[in-house]
């Protein structure tokens, strides 16, 4: 994570007071803009990349679904910066690389290392094994690349990614994509890392 450290940061910094804001929004409005419902106990629900969090209705903490565990910080940020941020807009399928988000073009590179760069390290540029662990989380085929898919990551936001396979002249190369939607729901900093999030699940689908 030590690449992701300014991302880390810039996230910090605007899910700061997060919780307040929160408290200010009715949870009806919330769970609409979000995708997010409302348990019995009058607690938000969301999952995010294949697990289900609560996000307590008078603290505005967030723990997993599935037991009493208090995920990571930088999982917390993201999931309030998402609810949020939510401002109902609908998701778009026009895809953007990275550098095309807002402020995006800064980070460009070191974001394709830690996440296309490094997909096809990881997988030896295989594009059948992508393939594989794409479909092991359920992800929808695109007709990119060699082979393409979304991801449901959040209730209102996919990401894709793409691979082409390698051959004499050209190495193998692979890239994360973000609906045109996407910055709607997160700052440029909290989608670099829900990418970097993602590539390692399909990593992790891979080798399981």
């Amino acid at each position: 994570m030590n690449q992701l450290q300014p991302q880390i940061d810039k996230l910090a910094s605007v899910v700061k007071g997060a919780q307040e804001k929160l408290r200010r929004i009715d949870r009806a409005v919330i769970a609409e803009r979000s995708g997010a419902t409302i348990d019995q106990d009058g607690n938000l629900r969301v999952e995010f990349l294949w697990r289900e969090y609560v996000i307590d209705r008078a603290e505005w903490t967030v723990k997993r679904a599935d037991d009493a565990a208090v995920p990571p910080s930088i999982m917390q940020s993201l999931i309030l910066t998402y609810l949020y941020m939510s401002g109902g807009a609908p998701p778009i399928d026009r895809w953007l690389g990275f550098r095309e988000l807002p402020d995006g073009l800064f980070y460009a590179q070191a974001f394709q290392g830690y996440t296309g760069a490094a997909l096809v390290r990881d997988l030896n540029g295989d594009v059948v094994v992508f393939r594989q662990a794409s479909e092991k989380l359920k992800g929808e085929a695109l007709a990119i690349g060699d082979a393409g898919y979304a991801f449901q990551v959040l209730p209102h936001m996919k990401l894709a990614v793409v691979m082409w396979s390698g051959d004499d002249e050209f190495p193998a190369q692979a890239q994360v994509l973000f609906q045109e939607s996407a910055p709607h729901y997160l700052i440029t900093e909290g989608l670099a890392i829900v990418g970097s999030l993602l590539i390692g699940q399909i990593v992790k689908a891979a080798k399981a």
